[in-house]
């Protein structure tokens, strides 16, 4: 049967927020109550290098920034200093496709294949086609990730994942489960909508956002391509010990994660949709929020997660990569606006603080989750040790992965993610730089590996071995 859904049609800006009502001029935190929050995520718990928020209110724009570019810089970081956005990404996609249905050049019930190149193999289940709209709501069927990675650099593990890797690998796929029948949050998904938007417009995807967001919200940051202004002013990525980081390389995964901003570009995007811009995004963005999806009980819009905090609607999204973590979000019943940018990629994470300054009764994290992760120290192992935990395992949620030895440390890498490089701590014990995470190897009274156990963020996993 047809999904039947509607995008709203073009509102004039005076009544883009009808019924919306500031309660106040200023948000309930000054300036010196958020640098303190920052400072204690820099100095006392070390959780980041450096950490920039921004907020958009009735009063106007404030730039709260505390701790420097990197660990071995310190220039401070502000409103300009250039940061990875990583799944925030999803946004700037999403809205590209509700303008696209708004100026008519696809419809959001259109399959995607319609816009892929001729001959591209798109899953479908009982003759049901993925369209535009599933893959915006994360209800395409389409698992997380392309099941085909085998990243050549576990630092920068999407570079070398091509187009022509990411189409082969939909042509092979078959869906587990009913189009639009279940939830399930999808880079893979929001990839090829991005994939299809560019095409459809005769134009690559970060052109598409430059011609169609960028210029129209005056955001001169923001891109794929760091320009020679944007890498000056970008601040490290940061990973385990809050060492430097390499930069990630999205590739064909660009549409679901390789944004670079700031602050004062993205409150310029959150003004847009807040109403203090004028701008012919308008009814695009109020389509974002308005069309949605009720899937197992939770309703999803087009790129943005909607969240009651404390009698507070809070729209957002949220980021991560390697060596960045990053949180945007608005209510528009204060209309106030929050965005949160991190140059690091570990630790308990910021979300809790964008939250928490749009609706105050939303809790801070507590001392016991922002306690730095214990100090490991990686040995040299023989490669013959190493070589016994090479092998095949199964996850508890069915999730295989495969681990290997190279170059005195381990690579785990589970179906449809990048690989991830472990350090030994000793013989049967070994920590991720990456990730927080370790595995301790388990044995029987043969002294054969039978499995492990996996830590993850706090989370404990028995791992079994199955080959």
């Amino acid at each position: 049967m047809l999904r039947r859904i509607t995008l709203l049609s073009a509102l004039i800006l005076s009544i883009l927020f009808q019924g919306v009502h500031a309660q106040t001029a200023r948000s309930g935190f000054s300036d010196s109550e958020i640098r303190n929050i920052l400072a204690e995520r820099v100095d006392k718990y070390r959780q980041t290098v450096g950490i920039v928020v921004g907020v958009i209110e009735p009063g106007g724009r404030r730039v709260i920034a505390y701790g420097h570019r990197a660990s071995s810089d310190t220039r401070p970081v502000d409103g300009d200093t250039v940061f990875e956005i990583g799944s925030i990404t999803k946004v700037f996609t999403s809205l590209l496709l509700a303008d696209m249905v708004e100026r008519k050049e696809v419809g959001l019930l259109d399959p995607v294949a319609k816009f892929l190149p001729p001959g591209t193999k798109v899953p479908e289940l009982d003759g049901e086609e993925i369209t535009l709209h599933d893959l915006a709501t994360h209800t395409s069927g389409l698992p997380r990730m392309p099941l085909n990675v085998d990243s050549v650099d576990p630092l920068n593990p999407y570079a070398d994942y091509s187009v022509g890797k990411l189409y082969e690998f939909l042509g092979k796929y078959q869906l587990q489960r009913a189009v639009g029948a279940r939830f399930e949050y999808s880079n893979l998904g929001e990839a090829l909508l991005g994939q299809a938007l560019a095409l459809r417009a005769g134009k690559s995807y970060e052109s598409l956002v430059q011609a169609r967001i960028n210029a129209l919200l005056g955001m001169k940051s923001t891109g794929v391509s760091l320009t020679p202004t944007m890498k000056q002013r970008l601040a490290p990525g940061h990973a385990y010990g809050l060492e430097p980081t390499p930069n990630w390389d999205m590739a064909s995964l660009e549409a679901a994660g390789g944004l670079r901003s700031t602050a004062n570009d993205l409150l310029s995007f959150l003004s847009g949709h807040l109403g203090y811009t004028p701008t012919s995004l308008a009814p695009a963005m109020k389509a974002m929020t308005e069309v949605r999806r009720t899937v197992s009980g939770r309703s999803i819009s087009l790129g943005w997660f909607i969240e009651n905090r404390d009698g507070v609607d809070v729209i957002y999204h949220s980021g991560g990569t390697g060596g960045y973590l990053s949180f945007i979000g608005y209510a528009p019943s204060v209309r106030t606006g929050v965005v949160v940018l991190s140059n690091s990629g570990l630790g308990a994470g910021i979300d809790d603080i964008g939250f928490h300054l749009l609706s105050p009764g939303s809790p801070l994290l507590e001392e016991k989750d922002l306690t730095p992760a214990k100090a490991r120290k990686e040995i040299p192992l023989d490669g013959s040790v190493l070589q016994r935990y090479a092998g095949r395992y199964e996850f508890p949620s069915g999730q295989p992965a495969a681990i290997s030895s190279m170059g005195g440390h381990l690579y785990l890498q589970g179906v449809g993610d990048a690989k991830i490089v472990f350090y030994p701590e000793s013989e049967k014990s070994f920590f991720a730089k990456l990730i927080d995470a370790q595995m301790t190897f388990v044995t029987n009274a043969q002294g054969r590996v039978t499995g492990l156990n996996y830590s993850r963020s706090g989370e404990n996993l028995n791992v079994r071995r199955i080959d």
